[in-house]
């Protein structure tokens, strides 16, 4: 993982906003979003962020490079990625802060995906195991068991339809121990790490950390309204009036619980074990009790 100064703030560039899926990555995209509008009330939770547009987006890649995506394979895909995300940043013309949950991959002619000439450095989010397979159950819709078959799996992707083509090019998740090793121990890169946890416990000053790597400037109480904006009481609230756009399923709820050890009372023994016993070396290394 890199240490020490962060991006400096050019136009055309990417930063990643990078997780395991059900980590906090779109409760720290709320942060910076609510950060940016600076206004009095938080955002509407399905308006737009005002982080930039939707690179991963099958559409982008399509429009970009004047292919449709449908008839490559994933692997022909992830060859033309990263000249296809750099030509899209360029469009832009601004900085465009980028959700991910894939891993730090390569394609097979050995160009990492998220290093372009465009890329500038990225946030990483990491949350206890245990507590992302209860959350990604829920998510899913799927028993924990299965969600935790997915977490351990090397294998895992995301949009990689066998019946359909799904929105967003395939993301190859690698596992939790893979997917956080990938993007912490690459070089190509910087990176700043966050927990979930301490994010939890100090939001103003995680979130402040966050901003100074990134090189936003803000003031002590325009940080405080984005915390206060971006609160899971009020992301919750906003949800139950008026859906999420992000969930899967129409019956399930996205802000769920949003707590820190939650695991302790929703995975039997048995199930936490799994878990430990798959990704013990990197739980330990990132401070989480095994």
């Amino acid at each position: 993982m890199h240490t020490g100064a962060g991006p400096a703030m050019t136009s055309g560039e990417i930063i990643w906003l990078s997780s395991f899926p059900k980590s906090g990555n779109t409760w720290f995209r709320f942060l910076l979003a609510n950060l940016k509008a600076g206004r009095r009330e938080a955002l509407d939770i399905n308006g737009p962020l005002g982080l930039g547009p939707n690179l991963m987006a099958r559409h982008s890649f399509d429009d970009v490079t004047m292919i449709a995506s449908g008839l490559l394979t994933p692997e022909e895909i992830d060859r033309l990625r990263p000249p296809a995300l750099d030509a899209l940043a360029a469009e832009v013309g601004s900085r465009v802060y980028q959700k991910v949950h894939c891993g730090y991959t390569r394609a097979i002619d050995g160009q990492p995906l998220f290093a372009g000439r465009t890329a500038r450095g990225a946030i990483y989010i990491v949350r206890d195991p245990r507590d992302v397979a209860v959350s990604l159950a829920h998510f899913s819709g799927v028993d924990i068991d299965r969600a935790i078959d997915s977490l351990n799996s090397t294998d895992s992707c995301l949009g990689q339809h066998t019946r359909r083509q799904g929105t967003q090019l395939r993301q190859q998740l690698l596992g939790w121990t893979g997917h956080v090793q990938s993007w912490l121990d690459q070089t190509d890169i910087p990176v700043h790490l966050i927990r979930f946890e301490d994010l939890k416990s100090d939001t103003t000053g995680e979130f402040r950390r966050a901003l100074d790597f990134l090189g936003e400037q803000a003031s002590g109480d325009q940080v405080i309204a984005a915390v206060e904006h971006s609160d899971i009481r009020e992301l919750r609230a906003q949800e139950q009036r008026s859906g999420f756009r992000e969930r899967w399923l129409p019956s399930v709820t996205f802000f769920r619980r949003g707590e820190a050890g939650s695991w302790r009372d929703e995975l039997s023994p048995e199930q936490s074990m799994r878990i430990v016993e798959a990704n013990a070396p990197m739980m330990q290394r990132l401070g989480y009790s095994v």
